[in-house]
C-alpha cells in the first residue's frame, strides 16, 4: 500500500475534523470532490480509516471511573491468549485493550460506573475461567492528556518523509 501526500493530508484534516463537508475537505487538499471522494473511499476500503465517530465527554454524562489494569496469565499458549481475548471481547465495559511485552501481557482500559461495578467484572473474570492469574489495579483519578493520534504529517518517520 502506498500513500502519496495528498492521501497523508486528507487523513490529517481527517483526524481533526472529522465533521468535514467533503466539498470542503476537497478544497483543503487542493482536489476536486470526485477526485478526492474516490481516494477517501479508497483509504476507507484498504482499512487506513477505521471508523469516524465523536469523542464523549464521560463526565458530562454521569459519574464514571477510568480504570487501568495490568493483568497476567496463568499460562502462555497460544490457545490460553486466545480464550482470554475473546473472552474481554464480549465485556463492554472494557474499552480497550493492549498485548505488551515485559512483566505483564495485558494492559487493559475499563470505563465502569464506580470502583464496586469495576470490581464486580474482576470477581467474573476471576470465576470464569478465562486464565486471569494476577491483576493489578490502577483507577484514574484525573485526566491529564487524551487526544487522538498526532496528526500524521507532524510526525516523523510516517510515510510523509
Amino acid at each position: 500500500m502506498r500513500l502519496d501526500d495528498r492521501d497523508l493530508k486528507i487523513l490529517s484534516v481527517l483526524q481533526t475534523e472529522g465533521r468535514i463537508a467533503k466539498t470542503e475537505l476537497a478544497r483543503r487538499v487542493n482536489l476536486s470532490p470526485t477526485p478526492c471522494w474516490e481516494r477517501l473511499k479508497r483509504l476507507e476500503d484498504l482499512g487506513v480509516i477505521e471508523g469516524y465517530g465523536a469523542r464523549i465527554s464521560l463526565s458530562k454524562l454521569g459519574p464514571m471511573s477510568m480504570i487501568f489494569m495490568q493483568a497476567e496469565l496463568d499460562s502462555h499458549r497460544s490457545e490460553d491468549f486466545i480464550r482470554f481475548e475473546e473472552a474481554l471481547s464480549e465485556i463492554p465495559e472494557i474499552v480497550e485493550c493492549w498485548a505488551v511485552g515485559g512483566g505483564i501481557d495485558y494492559m487493559i482500559k475499563f470505563v465502569c460506573t464506580d470502583v464496586a461495578s469495576y470490581q464486580q467484572l474482576v470477581d467474573q473474570m476471576l470465576t470464569a475461567e478465562i486464565g486471569l492469574k494476577r491483576y493489578y489495579t490502577y483507577v484514574v483519578t484525573k485526566p491529564v492528556k487524551d487526544t487522538p493520534v498526532p496528526p500524521l504529517a507532524s510526525m516523523p518517520g510516517t510515510l510523509a518523509d
